[in-house]
């Protein structure tokens, strides 16, 4: 079963055990977000698309991790004219784990077990 999200204005196409890359959200590492911003969900030969969204639909993912991407160099220049202009930009980014897609048509697709971010596994100096 896969599932067709937006977020941060851009659409995602996931299925669950998926990891992606969303624009940055308020929420805390190893917190479990509901996407409820559902335009299309599949499973097999089905396919139910929103008008503009799919009622009843959800998509639960787990916060792993925060960071920026890699840098995106621009460079600017004018030949002859002494004008050049170099500027770098580094994106913010959210990484989730989709563990569970609901949708309205009754199926749900089977979770998958929810991944323990490393922060949490352990206290350092903690021997079991």
């Amino acid at each position: 079963m896969y599932a067709v999200i937006k977020t941060g204005g851009k659409q995602y196409r996931v299925a669950a055990g998926d990891k992606i890359r969303v624009e940055q959200m308020p929420a805390d590492i190893g917190a479990e977000i509901t996407i409820d911003q559902v335009l299309a969900v599949g499973a097999g030969d089905q396919l139910s698309v929103g008008t503009p969204l799919v009622s009843g639909a959800t998509v639960s993912a787990t916060v792993l991790s925060h960071g920026r991407h890699d840098k995106v160099r621009i460079f600017k220049m004018r030949r002859r004219k002494h004008y050049r202009k170099q500027q770098g930009h580094r994106q913010n980014f959210t990484e989730l784990f989709v563990s569970r897609i609901a949708s309205a048509i009754g199926e749900t697709a089977a979770e998958v077990p929810t991944i323990v971010p490393p922060a949490a596994e352990a206290a350092p100096g903690a021997e079991a």
